[in-house]
């Protein structure tokens, strides 16, 4: 603290305990990042054994009915088209998280920069209006 010890400005106080709250929620990001990476890849996985439990105690039923080839083509078919879809989706997904992460990025720092500007032309305001009060006494 710029201030005696004993007497610390309000200013301070916030700053000090605010950047030390700030700092612990910082370190924290890597965590609450891998956890929840760990909690997405889970369920991931979850979803590709239920469907390859599903393929296992269904081929069986499925072989001995003798679908027609022409028929599973045109299956094949329209599952690589869903497939092609949902891949083409996730890749606009990413794309859009990215480019919104970017913004929101680019926002959080315009008005970081709008913040020390508006708190530099106060202060010179303040500091201007304090000369004027002593000049007149």
């Amino acid at each position: 603290m710029e201030k005696d010890e004993k007497n610390p400005s309000l200013c301070d106080v916030m700053k000090n305990d605010t950047s030390e709250v700030i700092r612990k929620l910082e370190s924290q990001t890597p965590a609450l990042f891998q956890n929840y990476s760990d909690l997405y890849t889970a369920y991931l996985h979850m979803y590709d054994d239920l469907f390859g439990t599903c393929y296992i105690s269904e081929k069986e039923f499925f072989d001995k009915i003798n679908i027609d080839p022409a028929i599973l083509e045109q299956i094949k078919k329209s599952s690589e088209i869903i497939k092609k879809n949902f891949m083409e989706m996730i890749d606009m997904n990413t794309k859009y998280i990215d480019e919104y992460t970017k913004m929101r990025i680019s926002a959080v720092k315009s008005f970081d920069n709008f913040s020390h500007v508006m708190m530099e032309s106060y202060a010179k305001y303040f500091s201007e209006y304090k000369k004027s009060i002593k000049t007149k006494k």
